[in-house]
C-alpha cells in the first residue's frame, strides 16, 4: 500500500523553508501531494495557478524517486487529505509562536479524523526566519530576495511588484 502524505500551505510564494520540508518529506512517504490552498482571506498576491506553476517548478527537481504531484484545493484540511488518500498531513515548524498555532489546529484536525496522522519537521536553521510574508515585504521594498527563493520564484515575484 502507497503512503500518501499531503503538505498544504497558501505558497505565496514558495520560498526555500517549503522547499526544505518537500526534500525531507519525500524520504517518509511514497506520494506527496503538495495542496496549494486558495485562501483568499490571505489576501494572495499570486493568483492560485500562479502560485501552482510556481510550486511545480520550484519541485520539480525533488521529484527522484518519490511521485510529487501540486493540487490546489479549498475548504478544510482534513476534507481534502481525505480525497487524495493521505495518510499524513507534513507540517514544518519555525518557532514556538508556529508550536502553539500547529499544536491547535493538529487537536482539532484529531477530532475530524483520527486515521491521519500529523508530522512535524522543523526547519533547517538556515530557513527559520523566511516566511512568505516577509519574502513578498523584501521585493516590494527592493530588497534582494535570491536567498531566500529560487530563480524561478524570484523573476516572477520581481515581476509582479514591478521590479523586473
Amino acid at each position: 500500500m502507497k503512503r500518501v502524505g499531503l503538505y498544504p500551505g497558501t505558497f505565496d510564494p514558495i520560498h526555500n523553508g517549503h522547499t526544505d520540508i518537500i526534500g525531507r518529506a519525500v524520504k517518509l512517504v511514497d506520494k506527496l501531494v503538495l495542496g496549494v490552498a486558495v485562501n483568499t482571506g490571505k489576501g494572495p498576491m499570486f493568483t492560485l495557478e500562479e502560485r501552482v506553476a510556481l510550486v511545480e517548478a520550484a519541485v520539480d527537481h525533488l521529484r527522484d524517486g518519490t511521485e510529487i504531484v501540486v493540487q490546489p484545493f479549498e475548504g478544510l484540511t482534513m476534507h481534502f487529505a481525505r480525497e487524495v488518500g493521505a495518510g499524513v498531513i507534513v507540517r514544518g515548524l519555525r518557532a514556538v509562536a508556529d508550536f502553539e498555532f500547529e499544536f491547535q489546529m493538529t487537536a482539532m484536525n484529531q477530532q475530524l479524523d483520527r486515521e491521519i496522522e500529523t508530522v512535524f519537521l522543523m526547519a533547517d536553521p538556515r530557513h527559520q526566519a523566511i516566511a512568505s510574508k516577509l519574502v513578498k515585504e523584501i521585493a516590494l521594498l527592493g530588497g534582494d530576495v535570491s536567498k531566500f527563493v529560487g530563480p524561478e520564484v524570484k523573476d516572477r515575484l520581481l515581476a509582479k511588484v514591478g521590479r523586473l
